[in-house]
C-alpha cells in the first residue's frame, strides 16, 4: 500500500517515498508542526540519505493551482458551448486547454517520472498521467483537464483531512513551552526549556505550562492536567508531590524543582510514542499495501488489453474509441480511496483515543482491541485506588506493638508496594537506627531480612508457610488484606489494611458486558478480599492468592479456549502476563517510565472506564475502515465493468476515483467527531 500525498506551499505533491516517510517516522512531528506554522519548512532525511523538506502552506495556496485550472477550464467550456468565439479554434483552443491542464497536471507528471526513477513504476501518478495525456491525444480536451483538476482537488482535501486527523497529536506537541523561568536566589531569568538542568527551580505563574517534570516546592498548587489525562477536573498537588510537563498552573505562583531532563520527561516519552504509532501497521493496512502493489500493474495491463485486443475480435475496430475506454478504465482503477482513507481511519482512531487520554502504540492495537473477548485485570491500582490504610494491628502476647511496628516500617521501606506506604503513614518516619540487613523481596510472598541476626518476615501467610512457621489463626476468616509478621521463627501477629474501590469501577464492568466482553480478575491479594471486590463489581471470574507464575497459567487457560485477552495492570510487575496477552494495557502510565515502554496501550489516568472506551474506539475505527473498503471495491468494480463495456465516460470515472475517495475520507474523519 502507498500512502497518499502531502502538498507543499506551491501545491506540489510530495512523492510516494516522501509521504511514506512522513507517516512512518518521526517526520510525523514535522508534518504536524508544518501544518500549524504554515510558513516554515522542516527538513526530513529519508533512509536512503536524501534530504527532503516538508513545508506548510495556507489553504488558499493549496487550492491555488486548482482554482487557476478551474477558471481556465470553465472559460474554455463556455467558449466551446455557450458563447462561441471564432478565434477559439485550432491551436489556440488546444493551447488554452493545455494551459488549464499545466497547474494541476505538471506536478503529477513530474512525480510520475520521479517514481519511475526510483523503481516505483506503477504509481497512481502514472495512471493519472497516462489517462489524461491519452485523452488529449484523442482530442477529449475538456475531460482530460477535468479529470486531473478533480484529482488535484481531491488530493488537497485529503491533505487537509490528514492534517485535521493529526490535530489532537499537535495539541500534545504544543504542551511543552519553549522557555521556562528559573529562580536563582532573589532573582530570576528566562532560559530555553531544554537548557534547564536537574535541580533548577522553575517559577510557574498562573496560566503557565510546566516545561519539565519536577517536584512541587510550594505548599500547595492546583493544576489543569486535561492535556495529559483527558480529565478537566483540576488536580491539587501538595509539597513534595510529582508534577509533570504539560500541566498548567491554575491560580497561584508556584515553585517546582526539576527532577528529570527535558528529553526524558513523561510527556516527551508519550509524544515519541504517539508520533511513532503509525509505524505499527494494522493487518488491514498491510493487506492493502500488498494488494495495491499487485492491483496497479494488473489494471494497467488490463487497460492495454482493452485498447488492443478488440482489434482481433471486433469487426469495425476504431482505435480512438477503445483507447477512450482504456483511459476511462485507468482513471477508475486508481486506488485513491483505499490508499488514503484506510491509514487516515486508523490515525483518526489513534487521535480520538489520545484526546481521551488513551495512547495506542500502533494501529495494529486498535484492531486487536476491537477483537478483545476477555479483559483480565489486576485488582490493586486497577479496580481499586491502590491507597491502603491500616485498619487494625493484632499481635501475639509478649510482643510490644510499638517495637514491632517500627521493625515492619523499616523493612517495608525497601518496597515500593502501596502496602509500604500505608505502613509508613500509620507508623511515621522510618527508624534508621534499626540494624536491618540482607533484605530480600520474595515475589508473590513479601519481604525477608535479618534484624540483629534473627530472620524477620513480613508478607502474606504464604510467606510463613514457605518458612514452615505455624500460626494460630485462619487467614480466610479475615476479610481485609492481611500482612503477617514473623520473627526468629515465631509468629508475631498480623496487620490488616483496606483499599477502596474506584468510583467508576462498577461502571467499567457494566460497559464491558454491554460490549460483549468478559471480565476476569487475577490478584496476588488474599482470595477473600478478591472475592469481595469481584462480587461488588459484578466481575465474571476472580482468582486470588496468585503468584506471578499463577497469573501466567490463568491467562494461558483463557487463551487455550480461543478467547483474545487484554491484560490490565501496571505493565512492570506483570510483564510476563502482558507478554502473553493479545494487548497489554497499563493504568496510570504517567507515573511510570517502564509502563510506557512495556504496554501496548497506555491509559494516562487511573480510570478503569477508559478500558471499555478503548475497546469501543477500536471497534468504531475498524467499522469505518471496513465501510471504506466495501465502498471503494463496490463502486470501482461496477464502474470498471461499465467503463470496459463503453457505458461509462470520464465523468463517471472521476466520481469512481475522486468522489469515492472524498466520501471515504469524510467517513474516516467521523471518528474524530464521535463521542466516546
Amino acid at each position: 500500500m502507498e500512502h497518499k500525498h502531502i502538498y507543499d506551499a506551491q501545491g506540489k505533491q510530495l512523492c510516494c517515498t516522501q509521504t511514506e516517510k512522513i507517516y512512518n517516522q518521526a517526520g510525523a512531528q514535522r508534518l504536524i508542526q508544518g501544518a500549524a506554522a504554515q510558513d516554515q519548512a522542516h527538513s526530513h532525511s529519508d533512509d536512503d540519505g536524501h534530504d527532503h523538506s516538508v513545508a506548510g502552506g495556507s489553504t488558499l495556496q493549496l487550492f491555488l493551482p486548482a482554482i487557476i485550472s478551474f477558471v481556465l477550464l470553465i472559460a474554455a467550456i463556455a467558449f466551446d458551448n455557450w458563447i462561441a468565439q471564432e478565434w477559439f479554434r485550432g491551436w489556440i483552443r488546444i493551447a488554452w486547454y493545455v494551459l488549464a491542464y499545466i497547474p494541476v497536471g505538471l506536478p503529477v507528471i513530474k512525480d510520475a517520472l520521479k517514481s519511475i526513477g526510483k523503481g516505483e513504476i506503477f504509481s497512481e501518478f502514472l495512471l493519472m498521467s497516462i489517462a489524461t495525456i491519452g485523452a488529449f491525444a484523442i482530442r477529449e480536451y475538456p475531460e482530460a483537464v477535468a479529470v486531473m483538476l478533480f484529482y488535484a482537488v481531491g488530493e488537497v482535501f485529503q491533505t487537509l483531512a490528514v492534517s485535521r486527523a493529526k490535530s489532537n497529536i499537535k495539541a500534545l506537541l504544543d504542551q511543552r513551552p519553549d522557555e521556562v523561568t528559573i529562580v536563582e536566589g532573589s532573582s530570576s531569568r528566562v532560559i530555553k526549556a531544554d537548557a534547564a538542568a536537574i535541580g533548577d527551580v522553575i517559577q510557574l505563574k498562573p496560566g503557565e505550562k510546566l516545561g519539565l517534570d519536577g517536584e512541587l516546592i510550594s505548599d500547595t498548587a492546583s493544576f489543569n492536567t486535561a492535556a495529559l489525562t483527558g480529565e478537566s477536573k483540576p488536580d491539587t498537588k501538595t509539597k513534595g508531590e510529582v508534577v509533570l510537563a504539560g500541566m498548567i498552573n491554575m491560580n497561584t505562583v508556584s515553585l517546582v524543582k526539576v527532577t528529570t531532563a527535558y528529553q526524558d520527561s513523561k510527556l516527551s516519552k508519550i509524544l515519541e510514542l504517539v508520533q511513532n504509532a503509525t509505524s505499527q501497521k494494522a493487518p488491514t493496512e498491510l493487506f492493502i499495501r500488498k494488494f495495491a502493489k499487485i492491483y496497479t500493474p494488473i489494471v494497467v495491463l488490463l487497460a492495454i488489453a482493452i485498447c488492443l485486443l478488440p482489434y482481433f475480435f471486433v469487426g469495425q475496430y476504431v482505435f480512438s474509441d477503445w483507447l477512450y475506454r482504456a483511459l476511462v478504465f485507468l482513471v477508475i482503477s486508481c486506488p485513491c480511496a483505499l490508499v488514503i482513507s484506510i491509514p487516515l481511519g486508523y490515525f483518526g482512531g489513534i487521535g480520538a483515543a489520545s484526546r481521551n487520554g488513551i495512547l495506542f502504540k500502533g494501529s495494529n492495537f486498535l484492531d486487536a482491541m476491537a477483537a478483545i473477548q476477555n479483559v483480565v485485570m489486576d485488582k490493586t491500582g486497577t479496580m481499586t485506588e491502590g491507597v491502603f490504610k491500616v485498619q487494625e494491628v493484632r499481635l501475639e502476647p509478649g510482643f510490644e506493638e510499638a517495637t514491632m511496628l517500627r521493625l515492619v516500617n523499616k523493612i517495608e521501606s525497601h518496597s515500593s508496594h502501596p502496602v509500604a506506604t500505608a505502613i509508613r503513614e500509620y507508623v511515621g518516619e522510618v527508624d534508621e537506627s534499626i540494624n536491618l540487613t540482607d533484605v530480600e523481596e520474595i515475589p508473590g510472598h513479601g519481604l525477608k531480612g535479618n534484624v540483629d541476626g534473627k530472620v524477620f518476615l513480613v508478607g502474606n501467610f504464604k510467606l510463613l508457610d514457605k518458612f514452615n512457621i505455624s500460626y494460630t489463626i485462619d487467614p480466610d476468616t479475615i476479610v481485609y488484606t492481611t500482612i503477617a509478621i514473623a520473627w526468629d521463627n515465631r509468629f508475631v501477629g498480623y496487620i490488616t489494611i483496606a483499599d477502596s474501590i474506584k468510583e467508576d469501577a462498577a461502571q467499567t464492568i457494566q460497559l464491558l458486558h454491554k460490549l460483549g466482553v468478559k471480565a476476569t480478575m487475577l490478584s496476588g491479594d488474599k482470595s477473600t478480599v478478591v472475592a469481595y471486590v469481584a462480587n461488588e463489581l459484578g466481575i465474571d471470574k476472580a482468582f486470588g492468592d496468585l503468584l506471578p507464575e499463577d497469573k501466567v497459567n490463568k491467562v494461558k487457560e483463557i487463551n487455550s479456549v480461543g478467547e483474545s485477552v487484554a491484560f490490565v495492570g501496571d505493565g512492570v510487575n506483570d510483564a510476563p502476563v502482558v507478554a502473553l496477552s493479545d494487548v497489554g494495557i497499563a493504568m496510570g502510565g504517567l507515573g511510570s517510565d517502564a509502563t510506557i515502554e512495556t504496554a501496548d496501550v497506555v491509559i494516562q489516568d487511573d480510570r478503569p472506564s477508559k478500558i471499555p472506551m478503548a475497546i469501543h474506539i477500536g471497534k468504531q475505527t475498524k467499522k469505518v475502515v471496513y465501510q471504506n473498503i466495501g465502498l471503494a471495491f463496490v463502486v470501482k468494480g461496477v464502474v470498471l465493468i461499465l467503463g470496459a463495456g463503453g457505458l461509462a465516460t470520464m465523468w463517471e470515472a472521476v466520481f469512481a476515483d475522486v468522489g469515492v475517495s472524498l466520501i471515504a475520507i469524510l467517513n474516516a474523519i467521523r471518528i474524530q467527531k464521535m463521542k466516546f
